[in-house]
């Protein structure tokens, strides 16, 4: 029984982190998108096609 729990553990603990690291890159790639959006529509004036 000592095994399962180890690895529950373990587990739990990676799931943890993995959902850290998906949400502060969530997170980071949303704010990139807003700022690039900001900056096209503020430049949209000087983009010809």
């Amino acid at each position: 029984m000592e095994r399962v729990y180890k690895t529950m553990k373990v587990t739990g603990a990676g799931c943890i982190a993995a959902g850290v690291v998906i949400l502060v890159t969530g997170l980071v790639v949303g704010i990139i998108s807003i700022v690039n959006g900001a900056l096209l529509l503020k430049r949209k004036s000087e983009i010809e096609f």
